[in-house]
C-alpha cells in the first residue's frame, strides 16, 4: 500500500488582504498529479482543512472539485479529519454522500471509538490497512472539570484523556488486526507534540500550548506503523522517530515560512520495511522579507527587478530615520514589477506613535494573548498568581475560537 500525508491546507486563508485561491488551486493541481505519478492507493488529508469554520464558497469548490478529481483516479480511499480550524459539522454534513467515492470523513471525536477506525480496501476488495481516524481533540472532549484543581491537574488530566483515547481506538485497531491479517495500522491526529517547531507568523500558537505541548512520542501506541500528525507547519518528525510525522502546511502561511520547502510524505508499506520519503512541492507565489535601512531594501528591490520576480513582499524598515511617507517611497519603487507590497513595518515611525517594551515590537505584532499580559502588567498582578488567571483565561478564548458556527 502507497499513500500520500499531507495537512493543514487553510484553504480560504488571505495574507495581509491577498487572497491566494490560485496558489491553493496550483497545490491542489499539483497534489492531484503526484497521486497519478506515484500510484498513490490512498490520500490522507490531516485536519485543517480550511481556515475559518465558514469557509467561503471558492475555497469549499477548491475542495470538493479536488476529491471528485482524485476520487476518480488510481486513488482508491481519502481519509479526511478535521483539525481545529475546521467546523467539525461542516465536514460531516456530506460525509455519507463523500462516502459512496471512498472520501471518508471525521469531523469530531465519536461517540464509540469504534467509528473513528476506517478499514481500506484494495483492488480485489481485500483489507489493506487499518486507519484510525482521530481528529483534533478539544478541551471538552478529554477532560473533565472539577472544583479546585490546580493547573497542574488540568494539564495532567489533558495529556491522559489523549493518551486513552488513541490506546482506546489503537486497541479496537489491534482486535481488527487479528481479524483480518497482518496488515498495517495507520493513525491520524491533529495537535500539538512536545518539542514541535513552529515559526514567527503560522498562526499555530495553541490556545493551550503549555499542556499540549508535553504531550511525548510515548503516548502514542507502539501498535502504529505510520503516524500522520497536522497543526505544526514544518515537516519534522516527532522524538526522531522516523514514522511519526508532520508534513507540514503545502504553501507558507505567512513571511516566516517563506524560506520553508514545503512538502508532503510519501509512505509505501508494501514492502517489508517502510519506505517514507519527502516530496517538495513546488513554490508557487514567492514570498520575501526584506529587512534593513533604505539603503539595503532598495538595493534589494533593484536586484528583484532584474530576476523580473513577482514576489510579495514585507518590508521592514529598522533606519534611524525618520521616513513618514515609507509606504509611497516603497511602492513607487515597485512601478511598472509583477511585485506586490502586503505589509510594511516602520519601526521607527511606530516608536512616536506606541510606548513599547521590546525593541523589536510593533503594534501588528500584538496578539490576544499579548494583550492580556499586558493587562497583567499594568494591574501589576503577582507573579505566583499568573498561571491560573492565564489558564482561566486561554481556555475562554480557546471556546471562543472552537465553538462550531455550524452546529446549529
Amino acid at each position: 500500500m502507497k499513500f500520500l500525508h499531507t495537512s493543514d491546507w487553510h484553504l480560504g486563508r488571505s495574507l495581509y488582504g491577498r487572497r491566494r485561491y490560485e496558489e491553493f488551486a496550483a497545490f491542489l493541481d499539483w497534489l492531484a498529479e503526484q497521486i497519478e505519478e506515484q500510484c498513490v492507493d490512498a490520500l490522507l488529508v490531516v485536519g485543517d482543512i480550511f481556515d475559518t469554520s465558514t469557509p467561503s464558497n471558492q475555497a469549499q469548490t477548491l475542495y470538493y472539485r479536488f476529491l471528485c478529481k482524485v476520487a476518480n483516479s488510481c486513488c482508491r480511499n481519502i481519509v479526511v479529519i478535521a483539525g481545529n480550524h475546521d467546523s467539525p459539522t461542516f465536514l460531516n454534513a456530506p460525509k455519507e454522500l463523500l462516502r459512496t467515492m471512498n472520501v471518508h470523513v471525521i469531523g469530531a471525536m465519536t461517540e464509540h471509538p469504534e467509528d473513528e477506525i476506517i478499514v481500506l480496501m484494495d483492488k480485489q476488495n481485500k483489507p489493506e490497512a487499518i486507519v484510525c481516524a482521530i481528529p483534533y481533540l478539544r478541551d471538552k472532549d478529554i477532560r473533565t472539570v472539577e472544583a479546585g484543581e490546580t493547573l497542574e491537574d488540568k494539564s495532567l488530566k489533558l495529556i491522559e484523556g489523549l493518551r486513552n483515547h488513541y490506546a482506546d481506538v489503537c486497541a479496537i485497531a489491534e482486535q481488527k488486526q487479528k481479524q483480518l491479517g497482518d496488515i498495517p495500522i495507520v493513525a491520524l491526529g491533529h495537535l500539538f507534540t512536545a518539542g514541535g517547531k513552529i515559526v514567527e507568523g503560522d498562526g499555530v500558537r495553541d490556545l493551550y500550548i503549555g499542556s499540549l505541548a508535553h504531550i511525548h512520542a510515548d503516548v502514542f501506541p507502539a501498535c502504529v506503523d505510520y503516524l500522520a500528525l497536522g497543526h505544526l507547519h514544518v515537516a519534522q518528525r516527532v522524538g526522531a522517530k522516523d514514522h511519526l510525522r508532520y508534513s507540514g502546511s503545502p504553501i507558507p502561511m505567512g513571511f516566516g515560512e517563506a524560506n520553508q520547502e514545503k512538502k508532503v510524505i510519501l509512505v509505501d508499506l508494501d514492502a517489508q520495511d517502510r519506505i517514507i520519503a519527502e516530496l517538495p512541492i513546488p513554490c508557487f507565489q514567492v514570498l520575501e522579507r526584506i529587512s534593513g535601512s533604505l539603503q539595503v531594501i532598495a538595493e534589494r528591490i533593484e536586484v528583484l527587478k532584474q530576476l523580473e520576480s513577482n514576489a510579495w513582499l514585507e518590508i521592514v524598515y529598522t533606519g534611524s530615520d525618520l521616513v513618514g511617507n515609507l509606504r509611497e517611497l516603497m511602492e513607487d519603487s515597485l512601478n511598472g514589477t509583477a511585485m506586490e507590497i502586503r505589509r510594511i513595518k516602520n519601526r521607527m515611525l511606530t516608536d512616536r506613535v506606541i510606548s513599547r517594551i521590546n525593541d523589536d515590537e510593533t503594534l501588528d505584532d500584538l496578539d490576544a494573548h499579548d494583550v492580556f499580559i499586558r493587562c497583567l502588567d499594568a494591574f501589576d498582578v503577582p507573579v505566583e498568581e499568573r498561571p491560573g488567571m492565564i489558564q482561566t483565561y486561554n481556555e475562554v478564548i480557546g471556546d471562543l475560537f472552537h465553538e462550531d458556527k455550524n452546529s446549529a
